[in-house]
Formats: structure tokens, C-alpha cells, sequence
């Protein structure tokens, strides 16, 4: 097993290298001048050419990627261009909501994906499968914008259920200790007894994660049907319901257990791509994560907030499919054997 771990983290160094350097060469690539951006139109051309030398935008473009490469290896992605903080505790202030936001999707969407995948699998050919699929190929085809925004519309605005965006209510205001509003939120419960700020936190998470979760849900649906379907048809689940065994305990026992292989690494992977899609539902929602910080870095061509954002979100990427392969292995024997 450890051999396989090692294995496995030798193969990180190639593609983060790889991914660092794809992040450099579209952003030092794109068309525009971050110090023509921030200095404005009527900036002489003395100033923009004084505030590029500053930002080192004048050098060749290789010294300015092997710059890059050793400010990458130690974390260090210098100031932002357009707030002047450093790029690295600006990420350490807003990645926590984007985290906390994305887990609360895949747990919505593991959760209701793995549901009707299994309701599907076991009745097939009947309305409740049909029903699911459908509902699955809708979530699938839904852009996440779009989707936020008609949730919006129905629960904020026609029912007023649900809040439009932020973490929290205005007229709340707490010190955060984790940066995680629900485990903070938590602890004042059971420190002051005080529900508010949970329920507040709570009521705030429901629609960006309910959008967010929509497409890796619908997946899971599938994925899980599919390996639900293969998994009924094997021997051994012939034998134990040939022996009397409740149904039940056949299904979400036995056959769930061995379908669920496929569908932890479907998991592992959209967990992934909910960062990414993380920005559109952060900007729709006003969610003060790292998604919608990088998108207002790139309106404002904020080149280091944009390099070190999009490197911190590809590494956690990779991280997450590392991790998931070494679960895979811990389920599966036979992969690290391989």
C-alpha cells in the first residue's frame, strides 16, 4: 500500500508542473495590459511603462515564468494588483467558503445521486426510473447560472424563503475562528446557545449549493444506476435472495456496497470540477469564495490574483484525484496489485 502511495505521489510532480505551467502561459498569453487596466486610459505612457517595470511585465517572458515557477514552489504569488494584499491570505480569507460551499453541494449530490440511482436500478422500466432519468438528464442540461438564477427567482424573490446570496445575515455579525461558517456557527451554539447564526448560515447555503450540486447529482444518478443494473445481474445476489435474505439488506447491503466502486471515483472527480463551476454559482450568489474573487481578478486583469488562484484551485484539483485514487485502492485490492 505504501509503495502504491509513493507511486502515486511521484506522479503528482509532472502534473502539477504541467498544470502551473498551462495557468502561466493563458494568463501571460491573454490579450490586455494589467497596468494599462489599472492605471486607466489616461495614464501617459510613461506611467504604465514605470508601473510595468514595477510589476516586472517588462522582462522577457522566461524569466518572468521562471519567477513564477519559484514563487509557485514556496507559495508566494506577491500582491495583488488591484487591493495591493498579498495574493496568498487572500486565498487563505475566502477559500474556506468556497470549500465549505462545495462539500455541501456533493453532499446534496451524493446524497440524492446515490437515492435515485439505487430507486432506479431496482425498479427499473417503471415510472419512478423513468421519472429519475429524467430528472437526471434535466440536471445534466441546466446551465449553473441559470439554474441559480430560477431558484432565486422562485425562493427569494416570489416565496421569499430563501436568501439571494452572502454566507450569512447582515445584522449578524460573529469573529469566524475556522472560516467555516456551519463549524463556526456550530460553536457558538454550543458555546452561547445562540441558534441564529447556524440557522442564518444554513438558510444562506441552501440555494448556491443546491446549484452547484444539480449536474454532479444527476451524474451520480446515472453512474449509480448503471452500476446498480451490473451489479444486481451477478450470481451472488441470485444465491442470497435464493436464500431468503430481505430484499432489502440485498440491495443496500450486498449490491449497493460493490456498485458504489465506480461512483467513488465519479465522486472524487466532480468534487473536483465544483471548484471550477464554484465561480459561476459564487458570482450569481454573491459568495465570497475564491471563485468569484478570481472572476473579478480577471475583469480587473489582476495577473498575480488570477495565477495564484487558478494554481491553488488546479493543485486541490489533483490533490482531490489523489486521494481518491488511493481510497479506490483501500476498497479495491486488485488496483495497487495492478
Amino acid at each position: 500500500m505504501i509503495k502504491y502511495i509513493l507511486k502515486r505521489l511521484a506522479l503528482l510532480i509532472p502534473t502539477l508542473f504541467g498544470v502551473v505551467t498551462l495557468v502561466f502561459a493563458m494568463i501571460a498569453l491573454a490579450p490586455g495590459d494589467p497596468a494599462r487596466v489599472m492605471l486607466g486610459e489616461r495614464a501617459t505612457k510613461e506611467t504604465v511603462e514605470r508601473l510595468r517595470h514595477d510589476l516586472g511585465l517588462d522582462r522577457p517572458l522566461i524569466e518572468q515564468y521562471a519567477s513564477y515557477l519559484k514563487r509557485v514552489a514556496v507559495l508566494d504569488f506577491q500582491r495583488s494588483i488591484k487591493t495591493g494584499q498579498k495574493v496568498i491570505d487572500e486565498i487563505r480569507a475566502r477559500f474556506p467558503a468556497t470549500i465549505e460551499l462545495s462539500i455541501c453541494a456533493m453532499v446534496f449530490a451524493a446524497g440524492l445521486g446515490i437515492l435515485l440511482g439505487v430507486l432506479s436500478a431496482t425498479r427499473k422500466n417503471t415510472w419512478i426510473d423513468y421519472g429519475s432519468m429524467v430528472a437526471a438528464l434535466t440536471g445534466v442540461s441546466m446551465p449553473i447560472f441559470w439554474l441559480g438564477l430560477v431558484l432565486m427567482l422562485v425562493f427569494s424573490v416570489a416565496l421569499n424563503l430563501l436568501p439571494t446570496g452572502g454566507r450569512i445575515d447582515l445584522r449578524l455579525y460573529f469573529t469566524p475562528v475556522t472560516g467555516f461558517y456551519v463549524i463556526d456557527s456550530l460553536i457558538l451554539l454550543f458555546r452561547e446557545g445562540n441558534a441564529r447564526y447556524l440557522g442564518s448560515t444554513l438558510r444562506h447555503l441552501i440555494l448556491p449549493a443546491v446549484t452547484l450540486g444539480t449536474i454532479p447529482m444527476a451524474i451520480i444518478a446515472r453512474i449509480t444506476r448503471s452500476s446498480m443494473l451490473e451489479v444486481l445481474k451477478q450470481d451472488y445476489i441470485r444465491t442470497a435472495r435464493a436464500a431468503g435474505i430481505p430484499e432489502r439488506r440485498v440491495v443496500y447491503r450486498y449490491a449497493l456496497r460493490n456498485a458504489l466502486l465506480p461512483v467513488i471515483t465519479v465522486i472524487g472527480l466532480e468534487f473536483g470540477l465544483l471548484l471550477s463551476g464554484a465561480i459561476l454559482t459564487e458570482t450569481v450568489f454573491a459568495w465570497p469564495g475564491i471563485g468569484k474573487w478570481i472572476y473579478n481578478a480577471i475583469e480587473a486583469r489582476d495577473y498575480p490574483a488570477v495565477q495564484g488562484g487558478i494554481a491553488v484551485i488546479a493543485v486541490t484539483f489533483v490533490a482531490i484525484n489523489l486521494l481518491v485514487d488511493i481510497l479506490y485502492s483501500v476498497i479495491n485490492p486488485k488496483i495497487r496489485l495492478g
